[in-house]
């Protein structure tokens, strides 16, 4: 993105200073990472913050003011307004969601086109990150039950052999397994029940719901509850998780949905800067 801007439209070394102002209501996300690309590749620039990182703004309302010579400032403005823009417009649909679905908590997935950048924002705009790499917690899918479990042909009995041979010392803290219908979420369940009191734990196991839909994810909620285990889990629905379905998904009984649409397909916040000269 840096690399964009280097070359033509030269300007003059003249100071000059840059005023950004938001042209709608928002919450801004990535005043660190504006401070960290000014320093390393606009080092006679400086930045002065009319707020803080997490902070709301109305349309109208000054953001920052970059100082410093007209070449390096106008060369900065692009990638400042693209880097600002885009995690602050993450940060004000997160917390749009995160506002409608109240005590149900919403997460992003790995899914992400900025990674980090983007779960950062998530975590301004009130979401949840979840797993920030693959190497933060133990994740068995559908494809990694025929992988192994292969001598099982019963997808039910497999999850249950699959979750069996988790090592609970090292896993048991963090642990998720996709299971797609209400039977396979009780198998998982009630082996994790059998390892945690064998072993005298506590932690739960996530359950990700896949495209179960909230009929599908309350029926496992229902079954769970039913079965006493419903403790030893939190349920996530995953899968086609819309907006204007939280309601219905609140009502399932999950604990939190997982969802792409939190930062991909987001409208950037919209900023311009405006430049004036400098003292």
């Amino acid at each position: 993105m840096v690399a964009d801007e280097y070359g033509g439209g030269e300007s003059s070394e003249l100071p000059i200073v840059g005023k950004i102002r938001a042209k709608a209501s928002g919450i801004i996300a990535g005043t660190w990472v504006v401070d960290r690309l000014v320093v390393r590749h606009f080092p006679d620039c400086s930045v002065s913050w009319a707020l803080a990182e997490a902070e709301s703004v109305d349309a109208g309302d000054e953001v920052l003011d970059i100082s410093g010579p007209a070449v390096q400032v106008l060369r900065c403005e692009r990638i400042m307004l693209n880097l600002l823009g885009r995690m602050s417009g993450i940060a004000t649909n997160t917390a749009s969601w995160v506002s409608k679905a109240g005590t149900m908590r919403v997460a992003c997935t790995r899914k992400t086109d900025w990674g980090l950048l983007d779960k950062w924002a998530v975590h301004v705009g009130g979401g949840l990150t979840h797993r920030l790499s693959r190497a933060d917690a133990l994740m068995i899918k559908e494809n990694d039950l025929v992988a192994l479990a292969p001598e099982v042909a019963d997808e039910v009995d497999a999850v249950a052999t699959v979750v069996s041979a988790i090592d609970m010392e090292s896993d048991a803290e963090f642990t998720v397994i996709e299971v797609r219908d209400a039977r396979q979420a009780v198998a998982a369940a009630r082996t994790w029940d059998k390892l945690q009191v064998e072993r005298g734990g506590c932690e739960k196991i996530v359950l990700l719901l896949d495209n179960m839909r909230p009929d599908g994810c309350a029926k496992a909620h229902a079954s769970l509850i039913q079965e006493d285990l419903r403790a030893w889990c939190i349920l996530e629905g995953s899968g086609g998780v819309a907006r204007v379905d939280l309601e219905q998904w609140v009502e399932s009984g999950v604990d939190l949905v997982s969802t792409s649409a939190l930062n991909r397909g987001v409208p950037p916040l919209d900023l311009s800067m405006k430049a004036a000269g400098g003292d």
